[in-house]
């Protein structure tokens, strides 16, 4: 019998000859990633255990991307303990100020995650890595503490769900359609503490940008990573990054799944994710005219320059609607200044956005974008829940840059086709 790609790469990071589903494995971790948030708890408990040293000072990522620039005395303080500690501890990978990124579209682009690692943050959302042909989870910041303690961490080895895609895809329809299409399809615990495993011909001729959209909502489906095989595409995209080994695996034809779901992604248009559950999706079509207060395109999720390429291609020689503010978040600084090169900011500038530095705070409801009572915002971020970008009474809908952008043009949720 067989093995999945998350299998043998959790395999590949132990001394066992095989494992299988449902198995407690300890396993050595390639990357182990903390923020702003999170860090400061694990540096913590590192301290309270007697940890002096981390395991490895070039497997450890830090990124400040949360609350900074300091949004307040809190945030400047625990920029504080995790900057003393990085450079205490003289961490290779630690971002903050100019250098400093959204976290998970930082570290692929410099190359510090790779096809074939083990790696762990505390940030949900860390299974964006599995993009790459990489096993990547989120875990808790005392899981965090173990990490940079020992190297080491225990998982238990998840079922594989197999999604097989197929179709030529509509104008407008990106990865970030097809991750909310599967996720209103499944649920947000329809891959509960499963691998989300993304293959069929419409996902072998996926940008890779679009590949990291849908690995990073893999968590919104419960999974507890999501995965695509390393393909030419994978290799483009890190040869030019990476500056160690790295290794390519696939699941062997006889791997077991607890099941297969196949999807003609010919009929999908632009999906629209309603409050207050990434799973409440609809179609742009059957979306109805729903007015908003502020458009987000951003995040870890769509914040890439392919996503920004998207979003200008629609607003060049367009406006926001003057009730919406537009707000702007390039993902990391090679981005922004890639944005600036080719124009695209000049574009967003004319198109009344305001420009914002590479920043997590409006997607998680902590700065730079904070919602008031009753007001709506369309996002191109993964999360919507109940007062996640504001107040409690605030609505948040999901959607990509092209919608998106269609809607802070139109006051309205609506299909860049409207315009």
């Amino acid at each position: 019998m067989g093995n999945t790609i998350t299998e043998k790469i959790l395999m590949a990071h132990t001394d066992l000859k095989n494992i299988s589903a449902g198995q407690l494995i300890n396993a050595r971790v390639d990357i182990a990633l903390g923020n702003d948030v999170t860090a400061p708890i694990a540096i913590n408990e590192f301290q309270k255990a007697g940890g002096k040293k981390i395991f490895d000072k070039n497997k450890v990522a830090l990124v400040l991307d949360h609350f900074t620039p300091n949004k307040d005395i809190n945030s400047a303080q625990q920029c504080k303990a995790v900057r003393e500690f990085a450079l205490k501890q003289k961490v290779t990978h630690f971002y903050e100020g100019g250098q400093v990124g959204i976290e998970h579209a930082l570290l692929p682009e410099q190359g510090i995650v790779l096809p074939g690692d083990l790696v762990i943050g505390a940030d949900s959302h860390t299974c964006t890595y599995g993009a790459l042909g990489a096993f990547a989870t989120g875990v808790g910041s005392t899981d965090l503490a173990a990490v940079m303690l020992t190297g080491e961490l225990w998982f238990k080895v998840p079922q594989s769900i197999k999604f097989v895609i197929y179709g030529k895809l509509q104008k407008w329809v990106s990865g970030k359609d097809l991750i909310l299409h599967i996720i209103g399809r499944i649920g947000v615990d329809g891959a509960l503490y499963k691998a989300m495993e993304f293959t069929g011909e419409t996902i072998g001729k996926l940008p890779m940008a679009d590949r990291l959209s849908m690995a990073n909502m893999a968590i919104e489906a419960g999974a507890k990573n999501g995965i695509f095989a390393p393909d030419a595409i994978t290799r483009e995209y890190i040869k030019k990054r990476a500056k160690r080994d790295y290794k390519f695996y696939f699941s062997d034809a006889d791997a077991v799944y607890s099941d297969i779901i196949e999807i003609n992604a010919g009929g999908i248009e632009p999906q629209v994710a309603f409050p207050h559950l990434p799973s409440n999706v609809k179609g742009i079509s059957k979306a109805g005219k729903v007015k908003i207060d502020q458009s987000l395109i951003g995040s870890c999720t769509n914040g890439r320059i392919e996503d920004l390429r998207i979003a200008a291609q629609i607003l060049k020689k367009r406006k926001a609607a003057s009730n919406v503010r537009l707000i702007v978040v390039p993902a990391t600084p090679a981005i922004y200044k890639q944005a600036l090169k080719e124009g695209l900011i000049e574009i967003f500038m004319n198109a009344d956005a305001i420009i914002s530095p590479p920043s997590c705070g409006a997607c998680l409801g902590g700065h730079m974008g904070i919602l008031a009572e009753g007001e709506r915002a369309i996002a191109t971020t993964n999360r919507n829940f109940v007062g996640r970008m504001g107040h409690p009474k605030s609505e948040v809908y999901l959607a990509s840059p092209a919608v998106a952008a269609a809607s802070a043009v139109l006051g309205r949720i609506a299909s860049p086709e409207e315009l």
